[in-house]
């Protein structure tokens, strides 16, 4: 791991988990992502349009019942600080045609949301973590599931 990536458990503040969440559509899942972002103080509140902007052009869906959604390249200057929110929705929300479980926001100066992406990929395309990740209940799971990768 490069010295510049800074570990996910530390982008992700237990002020911006939000284990047991309900969303009535994909853009309410967005902005209780966003909520989660704006919560430590990462984001301005125009931060949040944009990443419902990114999804109407390009779906942030990943697969294993995850979305990633995060803001446009214009939206740049809304971030004020690099941070990761994770909201997770027992009963699924209908995004675009996929039953989502779990959503990370994600705010990051410059290119940094590019690395974030790849080390949320690395944990998310092991079934396994994905599917723990999908039934942590407590923050301490969700913890030990992302940083079980930080040591690698």
């Amino acid at each position: 791991m490069s010295e510049e990536t800074t570990p996910l458990t530390e982008l992700l503040a237990e002020a911006s988990i939000d284990l047991d969440a309900s969303a009535a559509s994909r853009d309410e899942a967005i902005r209780l992502a966003g909520a989660g972002l704006l919560a430590v103080g990462a984001i301005d509140e125009s931060y949040v349009d944009a990443m419902i902007d990114r999804e109407n052009s390009v779906s942030t869906f990943m697969g294993e019942g995850v979305a990633i959604p995060h803001g446009t390249l214009a939206a740049k200057d809304s971030v004020k600080s690099d941070a990761l929110s994770l909201v997770r929705f027992p009963a699924g929300v209908d995004w675009d045609g996929n039953d989502v479980r779990i959503a990370f926001g994600i705010a990051a100066k410059g290119n940094g949301h590019i690395a974030l992406l790849s080390q949320l990929a690395t944990v998310l395309m092991d079934p396994e973590k994905a599917a723990a990740l999908r039934a942590a209940e407590t923050t301490e799971q969700v913890y030990a599931l992302l940083e079980s990768d930080e040591d690698e």
